[in-house]
């Protein structure tokens, strides 16, 4: 092993035998932090063994058969490389008639008498031995026969009519089909219900091989290779299964933690088959490496919880199936350490003005800094939409101006330590070409000049190119290049083009481009080329069942010579007036061997094309109608797929009219129950491409078969489909639910699968309902939204992220299939874990004395679990932001406020406010206070110039305020026409209060008068007026609002009730009062604009919730309707 390296060197140039270094080698690297190991190693000593003797007898061929000379190489590590050449080491010539297959036989798909030759060696190169070995020469002997028997093609290699075919995902796929035949066939490919990848697919060999590279799992399927000539086709299928060696989805990373902190290791890996996961810790399996109680094993997962500097270890994944293994090494580093910044102090960075600006900061530490920018030494922090902060530290001022230059200072801090660096910021003037270069027009053999006048930064030294054409200038004399401007003396014709000026700095770059036109005689005629004359004289020979000879004289080429002839032809008995493209030939080519098909009423036309383009096509040929004959194919994409579940509809694409071959086209539509003693059950049909088999059994295999016939007979026998009758829904839920409760918000489900005979159905996968049922810490229900995931395929378990903590959910399982869901598994219930609660919803301090201030706050949001208490923690902050001693209270969980004493006057303390549950602290909110310099009259606010400006919804309010820092600003607005009445509120009025006090008294006095002449005996009739003469106008009070009967606001303004007024700070408490916007709208609070105006909009009052607290339950006064909002 190589010193102060991992290397191994095994060399064997100096003695000794590769085979004894022969094996599997894994290196493992390791120190006090951990192990990791690499992926294996396998070396194997090449090898190139001789060809076994054997006794060659000569080859005698008839003219036009078939050959086949097998070469059979030895076989070697790696394989060989195989050619073929004779005696004078020179390689045979190989065409669409003779080539070199796959493996390594050479194959003739007819014989020539030229082919005799006694010299076919087949040689094997090994490459890692760089040696050759040589088979003994066969001799083959041509003997001709008169006349030569043309013959249809049939395929040599491969065999049969199907195989089969597995390929890796990722290698190269070589499919291969070489065919005899005479004349030679040609081949082609297509891929069964598909098409083949575009840009993947290649065609080797004369297109007898077919090759894909990067093959996936997207490329199996059917591959159909067709051989023709004009006696025939051959066909074989050779079906691709695409398996897949492992490869990552999620490979783990390296991760970096904090004493106390967690976290996670994923090692996602996907093949086929899907392949096994396994864990090893310092290179030992984890079931047996030594035990970490922090350490937690879920499948493909590793959690880490409450990590401590021990937990520090190489942890290796490894993702494994029959056709490979992934490994991967990741270092989980338990580290605790201050902050550190990179960058270097005091770098300079220079940009210019109107261009980004990034500031470089560079940290390290353990937690995770927090990083903060300052711009001057004693200047505050940056903040806004004028700065982009990055998440490695760099500062970004995505539009620097003059005034962004000085000096940065970026502060990295943990709770470890703190740490800052400052960097210097300079933008410097854009370079601009303030006169640019002009096009000229210039004679030969004059003189022209370009001008290139600059304006730059002082401080930027600039360099000025000239470039001809996006090129250098030419090395010569006549071209002069001054501060300015250039000179071009005695201009020739090669002078003619664009000149560039290009300046640049170290900092930018600035062009501008000008036309020099050289005026030269006048330029001769040029030529004129066109599209050439259509071919004349179309003349039809040598007519034959299925096939003819076309012949044309071309046309003129009008000074581009003719590519090629494109042949069409138009079936005069199918479809007249409609020309079909038949085949090209070279431009070269006036004859051409056409194949045809039966029943065919042919005329053909042809188009040359040259560079310019189409010609019209020529006059059609005479008519040539070709005899009948039984069909030749049969119909394609036959399938069976039911749409109830007693039913399987067959369906197939029809033949077209030139495909009949002859009249009467109609179909055999066969089938029968798969792996059931059936006879076939038949039906012809015509005119129609599917068919309904009524009264099947729920989803069984069908074979399915559809034959095409005509007045002549049946086409070749079909090939056998499988179809499926109609599916049902399923009839079992999924048993034996369970849940694991990872954390607080996630949860893995697990279920048994359901027989398959009751899905009745292709499996689709399976689909969890969750819904949560309450939260355990508020025990108020609220609406059920119910939240679906889907698990593809016959999977038995799911993750459900996104749970909320401390809360009931219930779930089920179902099933599903192509026609739907199955019935749901039993409710199972499951909670959640506490989680950390979100920070407190609000921190408000008020009444500031010399020595105390007074905290309010709000509960958290989200509490996720029972509160154990707040923390407060909160430091005096001095003239140069620098931070005092740090002050901890904590405070019970059911406490709002808390006054805080012995404080420093006229003292900036910074707070920082959190919320606990037995599983930790929440986010914390900040806020800042100052205590009072000396005790002095308060200054009352004073308000004046009111302005208003109304739009049609809403009205823009503005004023001017002189008065104390932090004041709350009370907007009180009225329906036109009432302002008069609401500038005094006449409830609070002594004579108002007075007169109902007199009016209650009298009524008072009244009703003893009428009970005591009641009692007398003496009739009081009232009542009975009362009740015989009802006064319609004469209404309860309603005692379900608490207003006056048939009161209603005909502007649709809702009166606020009264006193109900939010701060200006938007710090909105419940237990102030239920009186809020939001009673009055559809739940959304009432906002302002950026100009001050109200964007709320009013609707009918929702109905009350219960008071709460301290609420306030006052019901507005038809009286006092004054409307009131901050």
């Amino acid at each position: 092993m190589k010193p102060n390296s991992g290397t191994l060197v095994i060399n064997i140039m100096n003695g000794g035998k590769a085979e004894a270094y022969e094996g599997v080698y894994q290196c493992t690297a390791r120190n006090e932090r951990g192990a990791a190991i690499s992926n294996n190693i396998v070396i194997r000593p090449s090898r190139s063994p001789l060809w076994t003797k054997e006794k060659l007898e000569p080859n005698q061929v008839r003219e036009g058969d078939s050959l086949v000379l097998h070469c059979r190489p030895p076989v070697g590590l790696p394989p060989p490389i195989i050619f073929w050449m004779d005696n004078a080491f020179q390689r045979l010539p190989q065409s669409e008639r003779v080539s070199q297959g796959l493996n390594g036989d050479l194959y003739f798909s007819n014989v020539q008498p030229e082919d005799t030759r006694e010299d076919y060696i087949c040689y094997a190169r090994f490459n890692h031995t760089q040696t050759i070995q040589q088979k003994q020469p066969i001799s083959v002997k041509v003997f001709s026969t008169k006349p030569v028997t043309e013959r249809q093609p049939i395929l040599l290699t491969p065999t049969g009519s199907t195989s089969t075919k597995v390929e890796l995902r990722g290698n190269v796929l070589l499919l291969e089909c070489i065919a005899a035949g005479l004349p030679t066939p040609v081949i082609h490919w297509i891929k069964e219900g598909g098409e083949l990848p575009a840009n993947r697919t290649f065609f080797e060999n004369f297109k007898k091989t077919l090759k894909i590279i990067d093959v996936s799992e997207a490329d199996s399927g059917n591959y159909k290779c067709i051989a023709r000539n004009i006696l025939g086709s051959a066909h074989h299928v050779i079906s691709v299964t695409v398996k897949a060696a492992p490869y990552w989805i999620t490979a783990p990373r390296n991760l970096v933690l904090s004493p106390g902190e967690d976290g996670t290791l994923i090692c996602r890996a996907n093949g086929n088959p899907k392949p096994n996961i396994s864990w090893l810790a310092n290179g030992v399996p984890i079931a047996i490496a030594p035990e970490d109680p922090s350490r937690k094993v879920d499948g493909d997962t590793i959690i880490f919880s409450h990590v401590q500097e021990r937990s520090s270890a190489v942890y290796q994944c490894n993702a494994s199936n029959e056709y490979g293994y992934l490994l991967a090494n990741a270092f989980v580093n338990v580290l605790a350490e201050p902050p550190r910044i990179l960058t270097p102090a005091n770098k300079l960075y220079q940009v210019i003005s109107d261009s980004p600006a990034l500031l470089d900061c560079a940290y390290f530490g353990s937690p995770k800094p927090e990083i903060e920018w300052f711009k001057g030494v004693k200047g505050s922090i940056l903040r806004g939409s004028e700065y982009v902060f990055h998440d490695n530290g760099t500062l970004e001022i995505p539009v620097a101006q003059k005034d962004s230059t000085g000096t940065y200072t970026c502060v990295a801090r943990n709770e470890l330590g703190k740490v800052q660096n400052e960097v210097q910021l300079e933008v410097k003037d854009p370079t601009m070409i303030i006169k640019q270069p002009e096009y000229k027009v210039i004679q030969r053999y004059g003189q022209v000049s370009f001008e290139c006048i600059i304006k730059h930064d002082s401080t930027l030294l600039p360099t000025v190119i000239w470039l001809k054409d996006n090129d250098e200038l030419p090395d010569d004399e006549r071209f002069l290049v001054g501060k300015d401007n250039l000179t071009i003396m005695n201009v020739t014709d090669k002078d003619d083009g664009t000149y560039t000026c290009i300046v640049n700095t170290t900092l930018d770059s600035v062009s501008a481009s000008a036309v020099l036109t050289v005026v030269a005689a006048p330029p001769t005629p040029a030529i004129i080329y066109a599209r050439p004359n259509p071919p004349f004289d179309l003349e039809l020979t040598g007519q034959l069942e299925r096939s003819v000879e076309l012949s044309w004289i071309p046309g003129d080429e009008n000074n581009s010579p003719i590519t090629n002839f494109v042949i069409e032809y138009e079936d005069g008995l199918h479809e007249p007036g409609v020309w079909h493209y038949q085949t090209e030939v070279p431009g070269t080519q006036t004859t051409v061997q056409l194949k045809l098909s039966p029943y065919v009423n042919y005329s053909f036309r042809v188009i040359a094309v040259n560079e310019i383009g189409r010609s019209q096509p020529s006059e059609p040929s005479e008519q040539y109608l070709t005899k009948s004959a039984n069909p030749d194919e049969n119909p394609s994409n036959v399938q069976g797929i039911g749409s109830e579940p007693d039913n399987l509809v067959i369906t197939w694409e029809s033949l077209k009219g030139f495909q009949s071959n002859g009249p009467g086209l109609q179909y055999k539509v066969s089938w029968r129950q798969k792996d059931v003693d059936d006879e076939w059950t038949s039906v012809i049909v015509a005119n129609v491409s599917k068919y309904i088999v009524s009264g099947t059994p729920t989803f069984v295999p069908y074979e399915i078969k559809v034959q095409a016939l005509n007045d002549l007979g049946y086409a070749p026998e079909p090939s056998e489909v499988i179809g499926h009758s109609g599916e049902d829904l399923p009839m079992v839920a999924p048993g034996n639910v369970q849940v694991h409760v990872i954390n607080s918000t996630l949860a893995k489900v697990h279920w048994d699968p359901v027989p398959l005979k009751t899905v009745r159905g292709h499996l689709q996968g399976y689909k969890v309902y969750y819904w949560k049922v309450q939260s355990l810490s508020r025990r108020s229900r609220r609406h059920v939204e119910k939240k679906i995931l889907t698990f593809r395929g016959n999977k038995t378990f799911g993750m459900l992220p996104g749970l909320e903590p401390y809360s009931s959910y219930k779930l089920n399982v179902r099933v599903v299939n192509g026609k739907g869901e199955g019935p749901a598994s039993p409710d199972k219930v499951f909670k959640t874990p506490e989680g950390v609660p979100s920070s407190p919803s609000f921190l408000k301090i008020t009444n500031p004395t010399l020595d105390s201030l007074t905290l309010e706050w709000g509960s958290p949001t989200h509490p996720n679990g029972v509160l154990t208490s707040y923390i407060l923690k909160f430091q005096p902050i001095n003239n140069t932001h620098e931070l005092g001693p740090l002050v901890e209270i904590r405070i019970p969980a059911n406490e709002s406020s808390l006054i805080l004493k012995n404080l420093n006057y006229s003292t900036r303390y910074k707070f920082y406010f959190n919320a606990q549950t037995s599983v930790g602290s929440g986010n914390q909110i900040t806020e800042e206070a100052v205590t009072i310099m000396d005790e002095v009259q308060p200054l009352y606010p004073r308000i004046r110039n009111v302005t208003t400006a109304a739009a049609e919804t809403y009205a823009n309010i503005s004023w001017e305020y002189e008065g104390p820092d932090h004041a709350n600003f009370y907007v009180e607005y009225g329906v036109a026409g009432t302002m008069a009445s609401r500038q005094v509120d006449i409830a609070t009025q002594g004579w108002f209060i007075g007169l109902m006090c007199a009016v209650a008294l009298l009524i008072l006095i009244l009703l003893i008068v009428c009970f005591i002449r009641r009692n007398k005996g003496g009739k009081y009739p009232v009542k009975e007026k009362e009740d015989a003469h009802a006064d319609p106008e004469i209404q309860p009070m309603k005692e379900d609002d608490g207003t006056f009967g048939e009161y209603s606001d005909a502007e649709d303004h809702k009166p606020l009730k009264k006193g109900s007024r939010t701060p200006s700070d938007r710090t909105v408490k419940k237990e102030d009062s239920d009186d809020s916007l939001v009673d009055y709208g559809e739940g959304v609070n009432g906002q302002f604009n950026e100009d001050g105006s109200f964007i709320g909009q009013y609707s009918g009052k929702k109905e009350k919730e219960p008071a709460e607290g301290n609420e306030s339950s006052e019901a507005p006064s038809p009286v006092n309707a004054m409307n009131s909002f901050v």
